[in-house]
């Protein structure tokens, strides 16, 4: 992989891919103590980085196999991009994915044009049927992020970075297979070897720290996140050799930190970002001052199922100490409820929810359980909740 591959990769898109924009972070800028940058992949065409490299690889295909037409695996981005990516060269399309997949994810890559077919509950086992249905029909496999091609289409993201902010200090990607990092990689560290390239993981599906260690790509057991965009289980051979090479860093941030990203995004940047495409920023939160700046945060994808994103902007919440659940007992009389939010009334805690259990073989006869979750104002607003109650006469129970 060299520049040259990343140049060709951009001739090869233009017209085709968007100059996604690069949007300044105040907050997140005051953290660091120097400017910070998002590069909005979120709002490429498909909603995330995935079209480069899928347009690249189909483009490079020889008649023949375009005749044959192309097959992906993939739980979402990667079917949209390669689905899309297929429709405008005029290429037959088939993508696998989960049974679970979601379903706006499902319906978008049916509306780009590829016919969707639905197998397995995880996506080594999509992955397993596409490359079957790939040997028996002779249709070309798009792999998400193992092929020269895939990757110089995604470094092409890099080469914007450097024309939008030529001062960049350090770019921060997520990692997932390592497409994306890689290509950035290339071209950041082609042109600008003093700029430092980060890498983040998921915590509970970080297979580069210990394929790093180990020198080659290391498979890890069941991971877990809900970043499903960087849940992938071993590094790509050909994206683990650049990144060994050129990322100067790779770290891992958790749920809560991923979630409180995913927040921050939504509330201070007015931008809909996916867990994954959060990663950077949740590095950004956990240990601002380990980056110099200017940076660069890449916010791969914003293609989120909205169910989801309801559960983590409440996790997020809870992470941020803006989420209260507790429970307590009161007297069992007429009235002890209301009085009980009149309490809660005048701490400026927003009940969101209440459950009232009077029979249970763990209360006494004239006592009553209430389980509560309040919006409130931070972990300090929490404290004080807590003690009100308590001081109040209410046996706080968590």
């Amino acid at each position: 992989m060299t520049l040259d591959d990343v140049r060709s990769a951009q001739k090869t898109l233009s017209g085709v891919s968007r100059l996604t924009a690069l949007e300044g972070s105040r907050y997140l800028s005051g953290l660091v103590g120097a400017p910070v940058h998002f590069k909005c992949e979120n709002l490429q065409r498909t909603g995330s980085f995935k079209l480069r490299g899928g347009y690249v690889r189909i483009a490079g295909l020889s008649p023949e196999e375009r005749a044959a037409g192309v097959v992906a695996a993939s739980a979402g981005n990667h079917a949209q991009g390669v689905a899309l990516a297929a429709s405008l060269l005029g290429v037959r399309s088939t993508v696998f994915m989960p049974e679970g997949a979601p379903l706006p994810k499902i319906a978008a890559t049916r509306d780009y044009g590829a016919e969707v077919r639905l197998y397995g509950q995880i996506v080594d086992e999509t992955m397993r049927a596409a490359k079957e249905y790939a040997e028996r029909t002779g249709a070309v496999f798009i792999h998400p992020f193992d092929h020269p091609d895939i990757i110089a289409g995604q470094g092409t993201v890099g080469l914007e970075i450097l024309e939008q902010c030529p001062e960049v200090r350090t770019v921060v990607v997520g990692i997932g297979g390592g497409g994306l990092a890689a290509g950035i990689a290339v071209a950041v560290k082609a042109l600008r070897p003093d700029v430092r390239v980060v890498g983040v993981q998921a915590e509970g599906a970080a297979a580069y720290p210990p394929s790093l260690a180990a020198g080659r790509p290391v498979m890890i057991d069941a991971p877990v996140t809900m970043a499903d965009g960087i849940k992938v289980g071993r590094p790509g051979d050909v994206p683990f050799q650049i990144i060994e090479n050129l990322v100067d860093e790779v770290r891992t941030v958790t749920e809560d930190e991923l979630s409180g990203a995913l927040l921050l995004c939504l509330e201070r940047a007015k931008l809909v970002v996916e867990p994954a495409g959060a990663s950077p920023v949740a590095a950004l939160l956990s240990a601002p001052e380990s980056f110099e700046g200017p940076v660069v945060a890449v916010l791969s994808g914003g293609n989120v199922d909205p169910l989801l994103m309801q559960r983590i902007l409440r996790h997020g919440m809870a992470a941020a100490g803006r989420y209260l659940s507790l429970r307590l007992r009161l007297t069992d009389r007429p009235g002890a409820l209301a009085t009980l939010l009149g309490v809660l009334s005048t701490l400026d805690a927003n009940v969101l929810d209440v459950s009232h259990v009077r029979t249970n073989p763990r209360l006494g006869l004239s006592e009553a359980e209430v389980e509560l979750h309040l919006e409130t104002k931070g972990p300090d607003h929490c404290e004080d909740v807590r003690e009100a109650l308590r001081g109040a006469g209410y046996t706080v129970m968590a």
